[in-house]
This record gives structure tokens, C-alpha cells and sequence, in this order.
């Protein structure tokens, strides 16, 4: 009999397991998702017309709150983890859980989800969401931009809509956002790439992606979400580490595995972290990935308009992401305010409505920054409401893209840029060009 399975997930990388192993495999009988970390995506269902043969009616997504009752009601044989930037003491939890209620417990590794692309393939990863990911990304693409090559960047999944919709998706300019009626979330990491001149790719099957992406690419660009792995196999794998959350980079998952996986990784944030970090970082990376080259990167920080933040009353809205699950306090926004000498940062938070304030009430360590999360038209209308509302001069946008163009403020706003710069040599421009002539480029 086929065992019985439940996915944990969080709308990404559970579709993506199911869709390479668990499908068209007549051993196991997936019987639920869960769906965590994100507002609003658990009360769907992964549709019969994506789950296949084997699921005609397709597949529930429910609260992971739920587990221990799901398991014992459908009789569940296996829960299989399937999402990222966790601490391996939160999924030992879930472990615990699964166990103690009967069933047994899984994670699936690169070698039995990672897809082989016919066209060289660069993957940028992350020790932890936030670390400097995406300036990563951009940079790697302008180096091979300035080669002449064609670069198509496959973004990890964000799919909060319809999924049937959302099967392969691609965006080659800023029309095709308001046509697949992308969240906030989606909108910072494809609209960096499309100004750029990128092809970007993403949805819900991957295997259906990137043959459609091998169509058009000389290289394919895996730009990660959160943590994770890549869907894809890499030829060059590049990955992001964090000195201002030291240590992470060795009890954090998937990005434990990312860091010993790489060929490259970049210290980032070298010119906001103190030295001891920086190098106590490199020795911990040297302790499980010795034959890695380390590039250390700053990130410096730029705005247009500091006259909006020298001497103002400011609201910092940073990315939602690296604020919430990611665990960090602050991000570009809270640092150009206080470069700059805004006058005050405005506590944002008596001011919250909505999902906003209930995103306030599950992480505590938020204080004077307001997390972009809009991961749907009522919470981007709830984020919206919540920045009028505070009493300010001006609104410091830490985000990767200009939210201004999207939300309808009451108030100025300033876009904090910021870009990847390696320091010394080798630099990402070497690793590339060596790379380009090992794979015939």
C-alpha cells in the first residue's frame, strides 16, 4: 500500500518536492500540504490539474498549527519538511511532533530535487533571507551582461495566487507584473531584474520552467528565495553569508547546506559589521567548506533625496522577509535614517492594522521598523493604511523596489538603493570569466 504523506511548506518549495518525487510515485499518497510562515496561502488546494494522474481531486492545504491532528486522522506513514530559513532546532520541533504522533519524518536533499538544465546554470544562495542575496544576483548578472550573453533569471517560487494560473510565468517587462497581479513580495525580486533587461522566470513547475527557459538563456541565472537550495543544478554555486547573524551560517536550514556546498561564498556587509564578526565568519566557513573561494563584498548604501530624511520625523518600511522570519531587527532603511540624523524614527506600531499588527504580535523583536509584507491585495491595502496612518515627515523605503509605485501614500518617500561591491581579488568578475571558459562561453 502506498504510504501516506504530508507536506509542511509555505507555498514553494513543498509544490516543488511534490512535483519531482512525490507526483507520479505510486508508492506514496500525499493526503495534505501545511502551509507556514505566510499569511493567506493555506485554505487552497494544490489543483488536480497540477498534482496529476494519481490526485483527480487534488490536494488540501491546511494550517500547520493542525499536524498532529491531520497525521492521526488520515493516518499519516511520513511528514516531509519542505521549506526553508528555519533553525535545525525548529525542524527537530516539527520532528518531534511528527514522531510522537506516528508518523516518521523526512527532508529531501539536493540530489533527489535539483533538476539538470542543458545550458550552464549559476545559482546564487543564502545562509539566511536578507544576507545580500539579491544585489548578489544583480551583480552576477551585469558581469555577464557585459559578456554579450543572454541571461535568463529563474526566481524561486512565490505562487500566493492562483496556481493554475501560475504554472510557468514569465516577466520581460514592468506590464507583465500588473498582468500576473504580482504581490509586493514578488514585485521586489523580479522588478530589479527587468529593469535590467533580464528575463525572469518563475511559477510552480519547475522542470515546465526551465526548458522554456533553455529556449531563450546562454545562462540561466537561479536567483534563491529565503535560504534554500536550488531547484537547479548548479555549474557555479555561489552563496551569500551574513556576518551580522554569525554563526547562522552553521545552525540554520537549508543554508547550513548551502554553505557547504559552494564554490563561492560571499562575506557581505563588510562595511556594517565589526571585524571580529567578519572574521570569525570566514573561520566557520573554512571549518565545513575549505575549498570554497571567499570574497568579501560591502553593500554600501545610497538615497536621492536626503534632504527627506536629515532632521525629519521618518517611518522606515524595510524588506518584509528579512525583518519577519529572518530575524533581523533592521534593515538599509534604519541605517540610512541613522546615517542621515533623521530627528526620530517613528515606532510604527501602535499605528498597525490588520495582518500588520498580527504580524507585529508574532515577531516581538520588531521595534521601530515596518516590515513590507504584502502577500496579497487585502494586506498590500492593510500596509498601505498602516503608513498613512503614522505620524511622519517622510517614509524611508528600504525595500528592493520603490513601493511609491505601488501604494497609494500620504507622505514623500525616499528609495534607498544599495549595490554589491567585492573588495580585493579574486572578485566575482574573475570566478565568472574562468567559469565562462571552463563551460565553452
Amino acid at each position: 500500500m502506498a504510504r501516506k504523506v504530508v507536506i509542511l511548506g509555505a507555498a514553494g518549495r513543498d509544490f516543488h518536492n511534490f512535483n519531482v518525487f512525490f507526483r507520479d510515485n505510486p508508492d506514496y499518497k500525499v493526503v495534505a500540504f501545511t502551509a507556514a510562515q505566510l499569511p493567506n496561502i493555506w485554505g487552497r488546494k494544490y489543483p488536480p490539474e497540477l498534482a496529476g494522474k494519481l490526485y483527480p481531486e487534488g490536494i488540501p492545504i491546511l494550517p500547520e498549527e493542525n499536524l498532529p491532528e491531520i497525521i492521526r486522522r488520515e493516518g499519516v506513514d511520513l511528514v516531509v519538511f519542505s521549506y526553508s530559513d528555519v533553525s535545525h532546532q525548529y525542524i527537530m520541533e516539527r520532528a518531534a511532533i511528527a514522531q510522537a504522533n506516528g508518523a516518521d519524518f523526512m527532508l529531501l536533499g539536493p540530489k533527489s530535487t535539483m533538476l539538470k538544465s542543458r545550458k550552464p546554470v549559476i545559482a546564487v544562495t543564502a545562509v539566511r533571507t536578507g544576507a545580500g542575496k539579491s544585489p548578489t544576483s544583480r551583480r552576477v548578472s551585469s558581469i555577464l551582461r557585459s559578456k554579450g550573453l543572454k541571461v535568463v533569471v529563474v526566481r524561486h517560487p512565490m505562487p500566493y495566487g492562483d496556481l493554475r494560473e501560475q504554472v510557468v510565468q514569465r516577466f520581460e517587462s514592468l506590464e507583465d507584473l500588473e498582468k500576473h497581479k504580482t504581490t509586493i513580495e514578488e514585485r521586489e525580486d523580479y522588478e530589479p531584474h527587468i529593469k535590467m533587461g533580464n528575463i525572469v522566470y518563475a511559477g510552480v513547475d519547475y522542470e515546465k520552467i526551465l526548458r522554456k527557459a533553455e529556449e531563450e538563456a546562454d545562462i540561466i541565472l537561479w536567483d534563491g528565495g529565503n535560504n534554500d537550495f536550488p531547484f537547479y543544478k548548479p555549474d557555479l554555486w555561489i552563496t551569500v553569508a551574513d556576518p551580522l547573524r554569525l554563526g547562522h551560517e552553521l545552525t540554520y536550514w537549508p543554508g547550513s547546506v548551502n554553505i557547504r556546498s559552494a564554490d563561492v561564498v560571499i562575506v557581505s556587509k563588510v562595511d556594517t559589521a565589526d571585524r571580529d564578526s567578519i572574521i570569525k565568519l570566514m573561520e566557520n566557513i573554512r571549518s565545513v567548506n575549505p575549498r570554497a573561494t571567499i570574497i568579501e563584498a560591502a553593500i554600501p548604501y545610497s538615497v536621492m533625496e536626503p534632504d527627506l530624511v536629515a532632521g525629519k520625523r521618518v517611518v522606515v518600511v524595510e524588506d518584509g522577509p528579512t525583518v519577519t522570519h529572518g530575524d533581523m531587527g533592521y534593515g538599509a532603511g534604519y541605517l540610512v535614517a541613522r546615517k542621515l540624523g533623521a530627528r526620530e524614527i517613528v515606532d510604527p506600531r501602535p499605528y498597525a492594522v490588520g495582518s500588520i499588527k498580527e504580524t507585529y504580535m508574532k515577531y516581538q523583536h520588531l521595534r521601530e521598523v515596518l516590515p513590507a509584507v504584502g502577500y496579497g491585495a487585502q494586506q498590500m491595502k492593510e500596509l498601505e493604511e498602516t503608513i498613512n496612518r503614522i505620524p511622519a515627515d517622510s517614509v524611508i523605503l528600504g525595500t528592493p523596489t520603490d513601493l511609491g509605485r505601488y501604494l497609494k501614500l500620504n507622505k514623500p518617500t525616499v528609495h534607498v538603493k544599495y549595490e554589491l561591491q567585492e573588495i580585493g581579488r579574486p572578485n566575482l568578475e574573475d570566478i565568472i570569466g574562468r567559469f565562462l571558459e571552463k563551460v565553452g562561453i
